[in-house]
């Protein structure tokens, strides 16, 4: 998604009720975030809209990036806030192997997840298709990718093969390396 370097667009600060939406939204889509929301967001906090190709915008607040949303999608957090935040999403682990692959813009495929280093939920905590997940991998404590699954985790766990994540936001991709100064 990001995997080149990103000239941002123009910023424009978000109207105060535009941000009460877009912080609410952000709340429900996450509800693991709502216990930080106001150290994320806060109520007086300017936040600003960055727009970015592919028709993206980046919101920020004092040039920290918060989370960004495409076009035709949910908000996604963005990875400097799911390192201060790690436990506020559905969390996956790759192995060892598949780092390498995840952090030059590879797809994420299910063996990198259900191999011996890689970890997936039990039944009873099965994520769905379609969820934004925070993606960790074995032997790290950063994480290191954040993106929709395009298959849930109990059908990885079946099939054992195929791409589990097209598109993310990962350590060292544009987003990433945006500069907001």
């Amino acid at each position: 998604m990001f995997k080149k370097d990103i000239q941002p667009g123009p910023r424009s600060k978000v109207k105060s009720s535009v941000q009460r939406g877009l912080r609410n939204k952000f709340v429900e889509t996450y509800p693991g975030f709502e216990p930080y929301i106001d150290e994320i967001i806060p109520k007086k906090a300017q936040l600003e809209a960055v727009k970015l190709p592919d028709r993206v915008t980046l919101y920020t607040i004092d040039t920290n990036p918060i989370f960004f949303q495409p076009f035709d999608g949910p908000p996604i957090p963005h990875l400097r806030l799911l390192h201060a935040f790690p436990d506020a999403l559905p969390r996956l682990r790759i192995d060892r192997g598949a780092i390498r692959f995840v952090l030059s813009g590879a797809a994420l495929m299910a063996p990198g997840l259900t191999s011996a280093g890689g970890w997936l939920p039990d039944k009873e905590h099965a994520i769905e298709a379609g969820t934004v997940v925070a993606v960790g991998a074995e032997g790290k404590e950063e994480i290191c990718l954040v993106g929709p699954l395009k298959m849930g985790t109990e059908e990885m766990k079946e099939k054992g093969k195929g791409v589990v994540m097209d598109e993310g936001h990962y350590l060292g991709d544009g987003l990433w390396r945006i500069h907001l100064d």
